[in-house]
């Protein structure tokens, strides 16, 4: 049976599987070999995402077998200034805390093989999210920032060691990144190709950390080379 790797988030993880995507390009990667099972929620905070976890979870596991990790990627939305255009998006630290161990816990409860993988927000680009919103806001605040951003994501790092569960550290990777608020991040959250390159090679090397590699993980069926054409039920073991 094909292992499951659930992808859960917000609109980062929703858009994953775009061009390009580090979703897709896990999919694509793990093709006969795994199923990535994509359940992102564009503008979801963690506030919302614990209140939409059954209905989010509902048809995967059960008689076809717990996931075998579940990547949580919840963040960037929470960090939302609370007094800009985004505020009702905002979620206070100490509560994005909690929900983060809620989230864990309610996946270990589910599914206590599956692996629950952290993935901390990006960081902000202040001025493409004043370009990208200008048509919104004419304010010429960003309603997000680096700062904040940070401060987030060392939070859910931090929330991992303690839960002594696997985190990518997105918002420092990303930083390494050569000019990286134009080359990683398209309107300043978001991710360009590269930004999700990033992302796709932390994740394939913590699922590696895992056991879950594309080299060792077997084809669920014979490849076309290793069938027999006089006798393909004899490949087949049918």
């Amino acid at each position: 049976m094909r292992p499951k790797l659930v992808l859960f988030g917000d609109s980062i993880t929703e858009a994953s599987f775009s061009d390009g995507g580090w979703g897709a390009s896990l999919a694509h990667l793990f093709a006969r070999k795994a199923d990535v099972i994509l359940r992102g929620y564009s503008g979801y905070n963690t506030r919302w995402a614990v209140k939409i976890l059954d209905k989010a979870m509902a048809g995967i596991g059960g008689d076809a077998g717990s996931p075998a990790a579940v990547t949580v990627f919840f963040g960037a939305n929470d960090a939302s200034l609370p007094d800009q255009l985004c505020g009702f998006q905002h979620v206070p630290l100490e509560e994005y805390v909690e929900n983060l161990r809620s989230i864990h816990a309610y996946f270990k409860k589910k599914w206590p093989s599956a692996v629950v993988i952290f993935i901390a927000p990006p960081p902000i680009d202040e001025e493409g999210r004043i370009k990208d919103l200008s048509k919104y806001d004419p304010s010429g605040q960003a309603e997000r920032t680096n700062e904040a951003a940070g401060k987030y994501a060392k939070a859910c790092i931090a929330v991992a060691n303690e839960l002594s569960t696997p985190v990518i550290d997105t918002w420092s990777k990303m930083q390494e990144i050569p000019d990286w608020r134009k080359s990683a991040l398209s309107d300043g959250l978001h991710f360009t190709t590269l930004g999700n390159k990033v992302l796709f090679d932390e994740v394939v090397n913590t699922l590696k950390d895992l056991g879950l590699s594309d080299e060792k993980l077997p084809a669920d069926l014979p490849y076309f080379y290793e069938v027999d054409p006089n006798d393909p039920s004899k490949t087949f073991g049918n």
